[in-house]
């Protein structure tokens, strides 16, 4: 028997005559070994790879031996290793002069080229190309590490020269204006003269398809604010590092931008009204019609309640809408906008949530009408798949079309764009991922639930009908281990009528005649819904915090995303509301029917989003929640990065953002809280939770706090985790924990 697969057996015959322990030693050592254990899902794989030009796919899983490598030929309905592992490994060995064992290949970012027979990926800081016919492995060069900031502001001054469609002449910017040069005669033609550092043209010049005109944007700058770090304790020096980063937040100055177009041949500039544009939070990137006949960009007005599609005229300058989306609190632009062109801008394909629900609408791309709806419902769109472009249909995975189904789950559903002969494929009550072949003719649908094993099958995009299993998740040293489903609940919001979903995950040694405190787990941000559908187990390590004597819940609330308008706009302008009305309700009403659940003893945690909610339970909404652990919190939305926090707090900032703030209503914290942040948070600006410290200590409250040098945004670490568990277990079991020194 494996010997740590033993131990959490032994574990496991301990506690069944002492089940009663909460909190000791003996919890936090099958807390440890469970996170291993719970890991063993064999034949699970989570990513095809269709070949190109082939009818064939290749996958890679865990098994018992390891990683394997598979391939299946489609038209034979057969399942093979991809290549020869143990061959692959030895001439690794050989090259790297490194033992390589088969079933644990150091590569990442294999590529199958030439119909299957040519297979590259990365290993050892090398690319590789290996022959999967002759068995011939070659090096190549050396692997270049690109890395980078998420928030850095690229500069738009300077570029390399733009060659026009027909390669005569090449546009290009000097000294802040617009210049074209013929690459025949090699002379020079200054088209703007009225650029300067203050108010330069952008070097992203686009031409158009008959090479004759130009467009870009002329562009006033702002200045960038800058997020500054210190690094106490790096590791290749003594002496403190200052780090510094771009960092815009809410409220901050914006670049202005206005859209310029050229005739170059005439050597003029023809105005454009900025009408439409007035301040604007982004003007998306310039795009030629086929035909020249004119270009569009994208508008979001500063706030994000109108959302524009606009086209220019290439003859005259003239400026209109093709599409303008309104709303009265936000349109998410940042997670559900969706827009195709189809035959040059004919007719336009977008997303919108008018009707209160996130559908698709087809556009005459000429007038600027809506020709028809294509999706109708209350239900949502998730993902626009495919869109068959000859057979005028639209391929998409929707959730909450089934009355008597989790409304998170997602379906493969097809339609076609005059809105007629709408079919859900995919039949299975679960969640589904899906592949498309290349052609379009089959899919692979992998589909689970959080108490159900993955399934992955072949099936025919037609009809729905499954052609192959091609595997069935394996689970029982899963179980063996000790590991029980989550159970799926929901209940009843705030409004009386909303189903609010969630998970209730218990420790392996439940008895329902104890009593056990209660942790949720929290991440309300507005972009998404984060309770996971999929097989999970021990999501996020919320089974090891069970084991510790508690019961686990997580939960969708109202305010975050993938159910109605209604249901999202709740955190329009009060992100502390965090669904915590829905959330509370949920608890009670499981514990009704679940007299172990505690709700006395009701703790929280979370990380960023997360963190600023679960601090905010103990703010406003003491009487319920009693204990919280908090991790690089966006604390107060003022400081935080500028798209996350205006898309759902608006613009301009006002009144809400205080009375969202932690900071600003520390003084009412009641119960005991944990503060946790990286010292070189750059996603959350660390001064979030700093600020945050200062006004409690300036309340005179006690908490705890922990900050973790050279570490960035985080839930705190291992480190972090041991006093997570420490700090639930000492005030919501109200027991010391066990000496650090005993494990």
């Amino acid at each position: 028997m494996n010997i740590k697969i033993g131990f959490v057996y032994i574990l496991f015959a301990l506690i069944s005559f002492g089940a009663k322990a909460q909190g000791k030693l003996v919890d936090y050592q099958r807390a440890d070994s469970i996170k291993q254990a719970f890991a063993k899902v064999y034949h699970s794989p989570s990513s095809f790879n269709w070949i190109k030009d082939t009818e064939k796919f290749w996958y890679q899983m865990k098994t018992e031996k390891g990683e394997e490598y598979m391939q299946v030929v489609v038209s034979e309905r057969q399942k093979q290793s991809l290549f020869d592992q143990e061959r692959l490994a030895l001439l690794l060995s050989n090259e790297s002069n490194d033992t390589i064992k088969a079933y644990q290949l150091p590569i990442s970012r294999v590529q199958l080229e030439e119909k299957g027979k040519l297979m590259k990926f990365q290993a050892k800081g090398y690319h590789w190309e290996y022959d999967l016919e002759d068995e011939v492995l070659v090096k190549k060069e050396k692997v270049e590490t690109r890395g980078g900031y998420w928030g850095t502001r690229w500069s738009d001054r300077e570029g390399e020269p733009v060659v026009s469609p027909d390669k005569t002449k090449e546009a290009y910017i000097r000294e802040h204006n617009v210049w074209v040069k013929d690459l025949s005669s090699k002379e020079s033609t200054q088209l703007s003269f009225d650029g300067s550092p203050g108010n330069y043209y952008a070097a992203d010049i686009q031409w158009s398809p008959d090479s004759e005109k130009l467009a870009t944007y002329s562009v006033r700058p702002a200045e960038v604010r800058k997020l500054t770090l210190l690094e106490s304790s790096p590791e290749d020096q003594l002496q403190p590092k200052l780090q510094t980063r771009d960092y815009v937040k809410p409220g901050d100055a914006l670049p202005l931008k206005r859209p310029v177009l050229f005739h170059v041949i005439e050597r003029k500039i023809l105005p454009i009204s900025d009408e439409l544009i007035q301040n604007h939070f982004s003007l998306s990137r310039i795009i030629w019609r086929e035909d020249s006949r004119a270009f569009t960009f994208e508008y979001n007005q500063r706030g994000h309640q109108i959302y524009r599609v606009l086209e220019v005229n290439a003859a005259s300058g003239s400026i209109r809408p093709l599409i303008e989306e309104q709303s009265e609190t936000f349109i998410d632009y940042s997670g559900k906008k969706f827009r195709m062109d189809l035959e040059d801008g004919k007719e336009i394909i977008w997303s919108s949530e008018r009707d209160g629900w996130r559908h698709l609408y087809l556009y005459d791309g000429e007038s600027g009408t809506v020709k028809n709806q294509i999706t109708k419902g209350n239900w949502v769109i998730r993902e626009v798949m495919h869109v068959d472009k000859e057979k005028r249909q639209i391929y998409f995975l929707a959730s909450g079309m089934n009355k008597k189904e989790d409304p998170y789950h997602l379906h493969l559903c097809k339609v076609g764009l005059d809105g007629r002969g709408f079919q859900q494929i995919t039949t299975e009550e679960a969640n589904h991922s899906i592949s498309f072949s290349d052609n379009l003719t089959y899919f692979i649908d992998v589909f689970s639930t959080q108490d159900m094993a993955p399934v992955a099958q072949l099936k025919e995009v037609s009809s729905g009908k499954m052609l192959m299993e091609i595997e069935e998740a394996d689970i029982t040293q899963l179980e063996a281990a000790g590991w029980k489903a989550p159970e799926i609940f929901s209940a009843k919001g705030r409004d009386g009528k909303t189903d609010i979903w969630g998970l209730i995950i218990k420790p392996s040694n439940f008895d329902p005649k104890e009593n056990y405190p209660v942790i949720e787990y929290i991440y309300a941000g507005p972009h998404s819904s984060f309770v996971p559908k999929s097989f999970a187990p021990n999501y996020r390590g919320l089974n090891e915090l069970a084991e510790l004597g508690f019961i686990v819940v997580q939960i969708d609330g109202m305010g975050t995303s993938n159910r109605s308008k209604a249901f999202h706009d709740v955190c329009w302008k009060n992100l502390k509301d965090a669904g915590f009305p829905d959330r509370i309700l949920w608890m009670q009403e499981a514990a009704k029917t679940r007299p172990y659940m505690d709700l006395d003893r009701v703790g929280i945690f979370g990380t960023s989003a997360g963190g600023q909610s679960s601090t905010g339970a103990l703010l406003f909404h003491p009487e319920f929640y009693k204990v919280a652990v908090s991790s690089c919190g966006c604390h107060d939305n003022r400081m935080d990065k500028i798209w996350w926090n205006e898309q759902w707090m608006g613009y301009p900032i006002g009144k809400h953002y205080e009375e969202c703030s932690n900071v600003v209503n520390a003084k009412n914290l009641e119960g005991k809280l944990m503060l946790i942040v990286g010292e070189v948070d750059d996603n959350v600006d660390p001064s979030s939770t700093y600020q945050l410290v200062n006004q409690l200590i300036k309340h005179d409250k006690n908490f705890d706090f922990l900050m973790v040098p050279g570490m960035g945004h985080s839930s705190g670490g291992e480190y972090g985790e041991h006093k997570r568990r420490d700090f639930f277990v000492k005030n919501l079991i109200g027991i010391d924990p066990p000496a650090w020194e005993d494990f």
